[in-house]
């Protein structure tokens, strides 16, 4: 789209998800932290659930309007495949990369999966997909996958006989395959977030983007919108009486609670924005238009400074935590909060900083 015809309002969305996992991965203490600015332990719903899958929604969205003129040619699969390799590889960057001598971390133990690796395979797919089916193909597999899943999670018996479950550890299919491929290479012993199994229903979060873009690009969406908000948030609910909402599992009533939140979060802001012009979100959308970039750049000097010492009990990290936040009036966790608000601000700053200057690093 032309920067004119440019729906506003998506990229406000994303750059309000950008900015919102920035405040979650940095608190100034983790141990002081206000219960809505955590993932659930397992089952349930936070907000900050909520930021991943909006942000995979976004991706499918824009590769409606980025492909809905292109077609199927080795060209565009070319730079499909580039795209999706470039997020790949930063995200084993991040999670391979030392701050200090050997700046590689030992590579038996590295974690392999990550935010920008799980962003890049659901991309690829996706991309994939939209570019060889129609709409009602790309609804139907996306019934097929939630249903599947659900299915073999909940009653293909594991290979010791066992009847799954779908909690942590053991008896889940998840975690039993994640653990046999990626051994030693995941977040946790014994489940990463963002596994090989759970990128498949992850994938259907990326689809319910696509399908939204085609409802935005029609003449006054807003109701449609709406209705379709309402639709998945009900089917979502009654899903979770049998499976339970998970993100870590990415469970199928998980996939359509998030897209239906994040429908109904981006009709709000299309309505204000876009349909009634009003004047806000440059901010948020000077981050939206750079959210690869400022994300990548938030988890690389984030982990450096966790990485850094200052002394034998302090890091970077701590220290200008302990230093310049801590105030014991607030209290720990504001005091983290505020932390975290600072982060955001500077990377606010940043990005528009580069929007004013015409500095767009498309990954």
């Amino acid at each position: 789209m032309s920067d004119k015809k440019r729906i506003q309002s998506v990229d406000i969305l994303r750059g309000v998800t950008i900015m919102a996992m920035i405040l979650v991965n940095t608190p100034g203490d983790w141990n002081h932290v206000y219960s809505p600015l955590l993932h659930a332990e397992w089952h349930g719903l936070t907000p900050t659930d909520l930021i991943f899958p909006y942000f995979l929604f976004i991706v499918g969205i824009s590769i409606y309007f980025a492909y809905k003129h292109k077609t199927n040619s080795a060209t565009t699969l070319k730079k499909i495949t580039i795209r999706s390799l470039k997020l790949i590889g930063l995200g084993l960057f991040l999670n391979l990369f030392l701050p200090y001598i050997p700046f590689i971390v030992d590579l038996d133990s590295a974690r392999l999966p990550g935010v920008l690796q799980r962003i890049g395979i659901v991309f690829f797919v996706t991309a994939i997909l939209y570019l060889n089916c129609n709409w009602r193909l790309l609804l139907g597999s996306s019934v097929v996958i939630l249903i599947g899943y659900w299915l073999f999670l909940g009653y293909a018996p594991l290979p010791n006989g066992m009847v799954p479950t779908f909690n942590r550890a053991p008896n889940n299919w998840a975690n039993y395959i994640d653990l046999k491929i990626l051994g030693n290479h995941m977040w946790q012993p014994d489940y990463d977030p963002e596994g090989i199994v759970s990128t498949l229903p992850a994938i259907v979060s990326c689809i319910s983007g696509v399908l939204i873009g085609k409802l935005l690009d029609r003449d006054k969406p807003l109701k449609v919108l709406l209705i379709t908000a309402l639709l998945l948030l009900v089917c979502g609910y009654l899903f979770s009486a049998v499976f339970p909402i998970n993100k870590a599992l990415w469970s199928s009533s998980f996939v359509l609670v998030t897209s239906g939140w994040g429908t109904l979060i981006l009709a709000i802001i299309y309505y204000f924005k876009d349909v009634k012009q009003y004047q806000f979100g440059e901010l948020a959308r000077a981050v939206g238009v750079n959210a690869i970039t400022v994300y990548f750049l938030s988890s690389f000097i984030s982990k450096c400074m966790y990485l850094i010492k200052i002394d034998d009990t302090h890091n970077l990290h701590s220290w200008i935590f302990q230093t310049f936040f801590i105030d014991s009036f607030l209290g720990l966790k504001l005091s983290s909060l505020l932390y975290a608000l600072g982060v955001v601000l500077f990377y606010l700053l940043l990005a528009r900083w580069m929007s004013i200057r015409k500095i767009f690093i498309k990954v």
